[in-house]
């Protein structure tokens, strides 16, 4: 049976205020706090609270067919909880439904995975936790930051427990192959993956309200007809998205929420299932491995991360912030700690981008230069306060001798434990036998 794996992506950085150079050293809250709350609240009203009930609508109807994943970042779970807390709730009735997986990713939707490997397993630690304190579930499946995937991340997610992961189909990656199949890493054959079907997800996300598009208007039927026509040993197609495709890309006008409602319909008239990432992953038997050597990503028509790292202003910013990273895993201090994670968004780079112009419409910024400038001066700032607990007098081999004291001091107190744990048990027993005698 043919199934299809639908996942969102929901993201939203802490954007920052207009920062000026007088301001390093004198000001330490770096971030909108109006624009942050007033697109929050937009998105929520225009997207998230009717794509939800949309959602909800669907699983009920369809008597628990339909199924959906999510990957919401930790900054935008951060957001919602301040200013539009409906949200929250609105994903915890769906989660209730048993229809809808969580996948983890990194928390402040970050680049750490192109950059550092420790900090890489602290954000998707986060995440988890994040997401089990509010839906009570531990997530099974990792999607990296802009699907982001590489032959060496691919380790790193496997060694961080994961034995699924979903990313990007792209051509220069599959050539001949197609993306409708499971697959494995071809260095770690035991994380299985699952591709996105590039022209079916942007027949959605792209051209769904293009009206110069030779196959306008998108409907249901149509659309589902087109998946029955795929081979039918292809075992499944993936589509992959932003959430705000429902009510933001696409205005509700447009008529998505109505497609999106009738997709079930079609797709049991076609004999077309639903399936969850981790489900595709414990059914479906992988049919090749892909090698990535060179990181992909799901962003423009070279699929790869030249969109945040492509030109000398965000190498520059991504440096600076990288060199920082030990000195900041040192940091206790909660402000430092919490900068750091929103500091980290991919956005702030994507700003500073010259192939989109500082990201067109998604940038607060009236261009790249401007985006960098104002995110040098808080990361100016950011590092005094780092260096005020860390000087700079701190050498880097007296530094990673501390980082190595306190690991070995965190592995012995951890062995320490589970031995205490073990007397605990032994005791428990043998005073239940007692009790016996």
């Amino acid at each position: 049976m043919k199934t299809i794996c639908f996942y969102f992506q929901i993201h939203q950085p802490f954007r920052l205020k207009r920062y000026r150079f007088f301001d390093i050293g004198n000001d330490h809250y770096y971030y909108d706090d109006f624009s942050n709350e007033e697109i929050i609240r937009r998105i929520a009203e225009k997207c998230y609270i009717p794509a939800n009930r949309t959602i909800l609508d669907m699983i009920k109807s369809s008597g628990g067919k339909f199924k959906v994943a999510f990957s919401i970042s930790g900054t935008a779970i951060e957001q919602m909880e301040i200013y539009a807390p409906e949200v929250i709730d609105s994903f915890k009735e769906l989660a209730a439904t048993g229809n809808v997986e969580f996948l983890a990713e990194t928390y402040s939707h970050s680049l750490a995975s192109l950059a550092d490997k420790e900090e890489f397993k602290d954000q998707i630690r986060m995440h988890k936790e994040k997401i089990h304190s509010l839906f009570g579930v531990t997530p099974k499946v990792f999607r990296n930051t802009e699907l982001i995937y590489s032959d060496t991340i691919s380790e790193w997610v496997y060694k961080a427990g994961f034995k699924g992961m979903i990313t990007e189909g792209a051509k220069h990656v599959l050539g001949w192959k197609s993306p409708n199949y499971l697959y494995t890493s071809k260095v770690q054959p035991l994380l299985k993956l699952l591709l996105k079907n590039d022209r079916f997800s942007e027949d959605i996300s792209d051209r769904f309200n293009n009206y110069a598009w030779n196959e306008y208007p998108l409907t249901a039927d149509k659309f589902i007809s087109w998946i029955a026509e795929t081979p039918p040993e292809q075992q499944i197609i993936n589509l992959f998205m932003n959430y705000e495709v429902l009510g933001s890309y696409h205005p509700a006008e447009s008529g998505i929420f109505d497609f999106f409602k009738a997709l079930p319909r079609f797709a049991a008239e076609k004999e077309i299932g639903f399936i969850l990432p981790s489900e595709a992953f414990n059914l479906l038997k992988p049919v090749d491995s892909i090698s990535v050597p060179y990181p992909m990503s799901w962003v423009d028509e070279e699929r790869d991360c030249s969109a945040w790292l492509g030109n000398l202003l965000q190498q520059e910013a991504f440096t600076k912030l990288k060199e920082i990273v030990e000195r900041v895993r040192l940091c206790e201090d909660r402000r430092i700690r919490q900068d750091w994670n929103y500091l980290q968004s991919s956005d702030h780079f994507y700003y500073m981008s010259t192939k989109h112009m500082g990201g067109g419409a998604f940038s607060p910024y009236d261009n790249p230069y401007e985006a960098f400038n104002n995110y040098m001066n808080v990361l100016s700032d950011f590092i005094l306060r780092v260096e005020a607990q860390y000087p700079t007098s701190i050498e880097n081999e007296e530094l990673n001798s501390l980082l190595t004291t306190i690991k070995n001091q965190g592995l012995e107190i951890e062995s320490l434990k589970k031995e205490l744990d073990k007397f605990k048990k032994k005791e428990t027993v043998t005073e239940v036998k007692k009790g016996k005698k």
